[in-house]
């Protein structure tokens, strides 16, 4: 996921390089967990499940092997996404950027683990944001 401009200053300067050594080294280009492969186009059903062409089975949001019944409305379902892969923070410090702190994510799963974070601060942002529009400025 790119970096927004505000926040450049919270990862290092050679985060390109060592994002590139997380991703294609450590993860040889899949994601860590499922096995999503990076930029290839992959076919899902928008709840986790995806197909896996070079295995020819579907999997769940986790890389595990799934069954789906033969189901009619099946081909309606099926939507398409280049798997992008990123390099994350397990919790959510990016100043903490030893080896053990950083995964191999796709969006999907990169926006999953981040939601809590997300709606955390938003919700923070919007509480100072109520607290100076009724109450006046911060001291």
């Amino acid at each position: 996921m790119p970096i927004r401009p505000e926040h450049h200053f919270f990862y290092p300067i050679d985060w390109a390089q060592l994002s590139a050594a997380i991703r294609f080294g450590r993860a040889g280009g899949c994601r860590e967990g499922c096995g999503r492969p990076h930029g290839q186009m992959v076919y899902h059903l928008g709840d986790g499940r995806w197909w896996d062409a070079q295995a020819g089975r579907w999997r769940n949001g986790w890389g595990r092997r799934i069954r789906i019944a033969a189901e009619a409305d099946l081909p309606y379902r099926v939507r398409r996404t280049r798997v992008v892969l990123a390099a994350a923070h397990r919790n959510h410090d990016s100043s903490n950027n030893a080896d053990a702190n950083l995964a191999a994510f796709h969006r999907r799963s990169h926006g999953i683990r981040d939601r809590p974070e997300h709606q955390r601060r938003r919700t923070l942002f919007q509480r100072k944001a109520r607290g100076d529009l009724f109450g006046g400025p911060y001291a």
